[in-house]
Order: structure tokens, then C-alpha cells, then sequence
């Protein structure tokens, strides 16, 4: 793994190496003044636009066809179209996906930095070695004027508030950052009239922070956004800016403002037979399914080096093995809540289906997508679900309601509320090992995890 091939922060690398950035993150916590996210776009070329979103299989898909066409992919970036970290299940399943399958990857996220604190290990654990993270403002007040909501948690704040609490959070997420060793990007929208005075000022801030390179990037004018009656600062004035940051921090200077979906090197024009093939990959609804039996395997491997480093296999765990795989040869599947078929992370009252898997083998194997009932009926709905998973006995989901767990229960099914990877959970559940850190930490409300109306599961 070369850290100086990436094409982004470093000059001399753009004119070899290529980028392509996986656009599997949507959703965004806060909302600027200068920005209009767009996710069916192929004609402008600015961050926030992606022609498609995808999910972490289809991203390995066409991250597969890339890598065909593309021999000089130094690194995979995900930045958007919204904020990684709104979207941090599908962004470190992506990663995790990524640095397995092409472990001398360059792995790299652009980020608002509001999240970021929760996930640094994970970056460090991932390897990822590049982040650049969008900071517009060191002084709230400046700030106040270019964020219109902040959205932290469950909560939604006034600009007053959000803008304070970026800033808090963004300067946690650049210590954080440098002190695990990773690289650090600030890239700093240059607005006319709200913050073209102040760049000095985060210029000399991010300088006392370490971090590694600053990228001054014009404002874009973008309609449908707040501040769509702007004007792009001009090429000189911009420059004036670049060059006083610069007695203080170095300066990215070769900066083409990528879109989310931005693939081959910077000074290439969008290629349209790999923006077909994203799109392609977007439309497939469940695309690379041997993904699975890659992460099994390496998990099989993980779990065997572990039981003989621990001396776990003991006739007492062979025999609860063998006691389990009888209740398994009783109810030989699995049900699962899952929004893209990688991870366990669905709500069952928003489930439309469930995935079956196939457990009696080592690996699990996708074998059936079961319908569920519409919404309504209460109780009867859930005992319609228990008659269509009359040959399941575990159903795992990211939530459930009262009603649901009560009857199901009842019906002798054993509803895991569980958080993973797949596999991995499966593998677990099957096999009785420790779970505990896949358990959700917190009980679920109504309507906190899912788009209900909040009277209950139905």
C-alpha cells in the first residue's frame, strides 16, 4: 500500500493514478446553504450529484468492472452523496468489503466530520489512510449563516446550535484523526461574502491541528440551494486566498470538485460506459451473491485460528455443537430483516420480506425471499408471518415491536434484535457463540427505527 499514489493529495500522483468513489451513502445529517444533493444526475460535476446509488453488493460489483477497465485505481473513496456517516452501516460495510477483496487498496472517506468521532477506530482497524473532511467555518457565528439544520442523533438543531456543535465535533474528528496516524484533507467551501474573509482564519486553525493539506475549493452555483443566487468567486480571487492560507498550511491546488460517483483519473472526462455500469449494478437488486461466501469463509478462518489459540475445542463444546445442530435439522432455516441482503438491519414492521437462509451446511445459503402480510390485522398479521415461517425458528431483525415479539414468542421462534453482517450473525446464532456485540445496545422504541406512525406494530 503506497500512500503517496493518492491522486487527491498528491499532485504528482494525479497524472498516474486514478480514483473511483462507491456512492452507497445518501443520507446526510446536515443541510448547507450552498448544496442541493442530487442521485440521479449525469450532467453536472460537483460533490453532492451521483447518477445512482448503491448498496455495499452492488458497490462491489461495479467496483469489479471498474477494476477491469480501470488498471490505475490507487484508491476507493466513498463521499456521499450525502455524509458517510449517515450512513455509517452501509460505508464500513463497503470498506470492510473493499479492503478484503483488494487488500492493497488505498481506502479514503470525505466526510462533514459530525459523525466521524463514533467510527475512528474503525477507520484505523480498516486501514483507511486518507480523510478529508469539509470545514467551512472555525467561528460558529460565520457558521450559523451556511448550515439551514443539523441533524445529531435523533435531533434536529437551529443553526444557532448546529454550527457550534459541527465545529466541536469536526476538531475532535481531526485530533482524532492525526493522532491514529491517518491523513487529513479540510476542504473549505470559499462562499462570497459569508466566509471568503474567515479562510485565513481556519487556515491558521487547521495549521495548529496538523493537519496536512488545505483544499479551497470556489463556491459552485447550484440551483434549487439557498445560496443559488451567488456568484462563483472568481479565478483570481480564489488564488489570493490560496496564497495567503498557504504562508500557513500546504494548499491542494489541483482540486476538479468530484462528483460522488467520480471514477479514472482527475482530468478525465466522465466515461459513460462505466457510468452505465453503475447504473446497471444499481438496477440489480441483489447482485454478487458469492460476496457471502467470501466473508464466510474468512470468518470460518478467523473463528477456527481462534478456538485453537484459545484451546476451545473441548468435548463439551463439540457436544453443544452436536446438541445444537439437532434443533437445527428440526428447523433448518433462518429468517432475516435486511434492507440490501448484507446486513441485518431491518425494522420487521417495515419489512415487506424476509431472506431465508440455509443453515444445515457450514456456510449459509440464500434459498427463498418470503412475502410478508401488509400492515394491519394486529395480531393476526403476526400469526400469518409465524405460519410462513413455519420451518424457521431463529428471526433476526434490527427491531421489533411488543405485539410482534410477544406473538411470535409465543409461537416458539427464537427473534434476535442483533446488528451485523450476515454471515457472521448467522454463523454465530448457529454455532451458540457470544453475541454481545452484536445485541442492539439500546431498546427500541416506537417508531424510533422505523418510519411508523408510532401507535405499534401493525
Amino acid at each position: 500500500m503506497n500512500i503517496d499514489t493518492h491522486p487527491c493529495f498528491n499532485p504528482k500522483a494525479c497524472k498516474s493514478h486514478g480514483r473511483v468513489h462507491l456512492p452507497v451513502a445518501p443520507r446526510c445529517n446536515i443541510q448547507c446553504n450552498f448544496c442541493n444533493r442530487k442521485f440521479d444526475c449525469v450532467n453536472e460535476s460537483r460533490p453532492g450529484v451521483s447518477s445512482s446509488i448503491l448498496n455495499p453488493l452492488q458497490a462491489m460489483a461495479y467496483l469489479d468492472k471498474v477494476m477491469g477497465a480501470k488498471k490505475n485505481i490507487s484508491v476507493v473513496g466513498i463521499a456521499g452523496p450525502g455524509d458517510p456517516f449517515a450512513n455509517p452501516d452501509e460505508t464500513l460495510t463497503t470498506l470492510k468489503m473493499v479492503r478484503r477483496k483488494y487488500p492493497d487498496m488505498l481506502l479514503c472517506v470525505a466526510t462533514n466530520g459530525l459523525n466521524l468521532p463514533d467510527y475512528l477506530d474503525d477507520l484505523a482497524e480498516l486501514k483507511v489512510s486518507h480523510v478529508s473532511i469539509t470545514i467551512n467555518a472555525v467561528d460558529p457565528r460565520i457558521g450559523e449563516g451556511i448550515y439551514s439544520w443539523v441533524r445529531f442523533g435523533k435531533k434536529s438543531l437551529p443553526p444557532s446550535k448546529g454550527a457550534a456543535l459541527i465545529l466541536e465535533k469536526q476538531m475532535e474528528s481531526v485530533n482524532g484523526l492525526k493522532g491514529r496516524g491517518i491523513i487529513v484533507k479540510v476542504n473549505t467551501i470559499v462562499l462570497p461574502g459569508i466566509n471568503d474573509h474567515h479562510v485565513i482564519d481556519i487556515a491558521r486553525e487547521m495549521a495548529k491541528h496538523h493537519v496536512d493539506l488545505l483544499n479551497c475549493m470556489p463556491y459552485y452555483p447550484n440551483e434549487g440551494s439557498n445560496f443559488s443566487h451567488l456568484k462563483e468567486p472568481s479565478a483570481q480571487s480564489i488564488s489570493k486566498i490560496q496564497s495567503d492560507a498557504k504562508k500557513h498550511i500546504p494548499q491542494m491546488l489541483h482540486c476538479k470538485r468530484c462528483r460522488a460517483d467520480a471514477v479514472g483519473m482527475l482530468d478525465e472526462q466522465p466515461n459513460m460506459e462505466l457510468m452505465d455500469s453503475l447504473r446497471e449494478c444499481a438496477s440489480q437488486r441483489h447482485p454478487y451473491e458469492n460476496e457471502f461466501v467470501f466473508q464466510q469463509k474468512q470468518h470460518e478462518k478467523k473463528h477456527a485460528s481462534g478456538q485453537t489459540q484459545h484451546g476451545k475445542n473441548n468435548v463439551s463444546q463439540q457436544n453443544r455443537h452436536q446438541n445444537n445442530s439437532s434443533l437445527f435439522s428440526e428447523h433448518s432455516f433462518v429468517a432475516v430483516a435486511t434492507r440490501e441482503g448484507v446486513l441485518v438491519n431491518q425494522h420487521l414492521g417495515e419489512a415487506k420480506e424476509l431472506n431465508i437462509y440455509d443453515i444445515r451446511n457450514e456456510r449459509p445459503q440464500l434459498v427463498d425471499r418470503r412475502e410478508l402480510p401488509q400492515p394491519g390485522g394486529m395480531d393476526l398479521r403476526w400469526h400469518t408471518i409465524a405460519d410462513i415461517l413455519k420451518d424457521c425458528h431463529h428471526i433476526l431483525v434490527s427491531g421489533i415491536g411488543d405485539a410482534p415479539r410477544r406473538v411470535l414468542t409465543e409461537r416458539g421462534f427464537n427473534v434476535l434484535t442483533v446488528n451485523g453482517l450476515i454471515p457472521e450473525v448467522i454463523h454465530a446464532v448457529k454455532h451458540e457463540d457470544d453475541i454481545t456485540h452484536l445485541l442492539k445496545r439500546e431498546p427500541s422504541l416506537c417508531m424510533a427505527e422505523c418510519s411508523g406512525s408510532g401507535m405499534g406494530c401493525m
